[in-house]
């Protein structure tokens, strides 16, 4: 949840100039002839105000807060095991200028109930020592103790598991081809499964959580989502010298990277993942970036991982250009949206699945947020 700072501030539009062609650089507008691209860029340069990003920040750390929360009841709940760890999160910077800039977003992100602690660099190798390697670059942190990490892939699977022994039907392996209406609702969706045969899907209500690929089933039904794909780096290595290796999840706001420590079923395991492409809808791994990011770890925690045996893999990430979310209602009475979340979809996925079923019951959220359509 101290992830809350969008990628839309006032900082952003030097630093996408900056980086303009620079492949290996954190967020890169590819440049391409797709309108859509260049009406989100603009969207984005709008947001980067002042008052945006504290209208912003305060709407992510509201439903970051909350979401948080209905994690914590779902895991003491049901016992969900994901390779958890709850050591909070270290925000750590080498350059001066980005700890500074980080320092009124971490005080308005404290009045709203996200206690993102400034601490020295002193404090922040006292909490994760495998730091020290760069004591002499660390130009400060800021520490989260309520924060969390682990196994995104490995908590959907176990949620998928406990739906299922409640009753829920999944249609794995289904292409959706098209949202139907009639009469001003959702009629039905049409989707064929995995040997290409067509079907008829009916309900009462339906929601549109469709990842990046959102705004194209959105846009037949004449609704416009201001999402864009933002292609993400994932890199998973083994463990190779625990000694260098970091304990506490951090984060590297420069490159704009987050590191995790994963120990379950799979082996004592580093995930470090971040950075933003907006380059359509292409997922092809770009060994530029990914090259880098193992660079990185090296810099930081030389030998910790096994390098030779990283395995990389992209996503598209649905990205608005405000980092706010798109959850509620739209113009079709039986429609619902869940989407949009960019960079923080676990961060945010109790709290937005507990907000749009109290939406689609008819009951009012429990979190103060813009809603769609509310």
């Amino acid at each position: 949840m101290s992830h809350a700072e969008p990628w839309a501030n006032p900082s952003a539009p030097l630093k996408v100039l900056q980086w303009l062609g620079k492949e290996d650089a954190p967020l890169l507008f590819r440049l391409r002839a797709d309108m859509r691209q260049w009406l989100w860029g603009l969207q984005f340069m709008r947001e980067c105000t002042p008052a945006h990003t504290r209208h912003n920040i305060e709407q992510i750390v509201r439903l970051g807060t909350y979401s948080r929360d209905m994690l914590q009841a779902l895991r003491a709940d049901t016992g969900l095991h994901y390779d958890q760890r709850t050591q909070g999160i270290l925000h750590f910077y080498t350059s001066k200028k980005e700890f500074d800039g980080a320092l009124k977003p971490a005080e308005q992100m404290r009045a709203l109930g996200c206690e993102r602690q400034v601490i020295s660099a002193e404090e922040a190798i006292k909490l994760e020592p495998a730091l020290a390697h760069i004591r002499s670059q660390l130009a400060g942190a800021t520490y989260t103790a309520e924060d969390e990490s682990g196994d995104a892939n490995r908590f959907a699977r176990e949620l998928v598991k406990l739906c299922e022994a409640a009753g829920v039907k999944f249609l794995m392996s289904h292409t959706v081809t098209a949202l139907r209406d009639a009469g001003g609702r959702i009629d039905h969706v049409e989707a064929t499964d995995s040997e290409g045969r067509f079907q008829r899907l009916r309900a009462d209500s339906f929601v549109l959580a469709m990842g990046s690929l959102s705004p194209i089933y959105a846009a037949l039904l004449g609704i416009r989502l201001p999402i864009y794909p933002a292609k993400g780096y994932s890199v998973t290595m083994p463990v190779k010298d625990a000694s260098m290796a970091h304990q506490v999840s951090l984060t590297d706001d420069e490159f704009k990277l987050v590191f995790s420590r994963l120990t379950g079923p799979n082996g004592d395991r580093l995930r470090i993942a971040g950075t933003a492409e907006l380059n359509g809808y292409d997922r092809d791994l770009n060994r530029v970036r990914c090259e880098a990011i193992v660079r990185r770890v090296e810099e930081l925690f030389p030998g910790a991982g096994d390098t030779t045996q990283a395995s990389f893999w992209t996503g598209l990430r649905p990205a608005t250009p405000s980092n706010v979310p798109l959850i509620g209602k739209t113009k079709l009475p039986n429609l619902y949206l869940n989407t949009g979340h960019g960079t923080l979809g676990w961060t945010h996925a109790c709290g937005s699945g507990k907000s749009i079923a109290h939406i689609v019951s008819g009951v009012a959220p429990e979190v103060d947020f813009a809603f769609c359509g509310m």
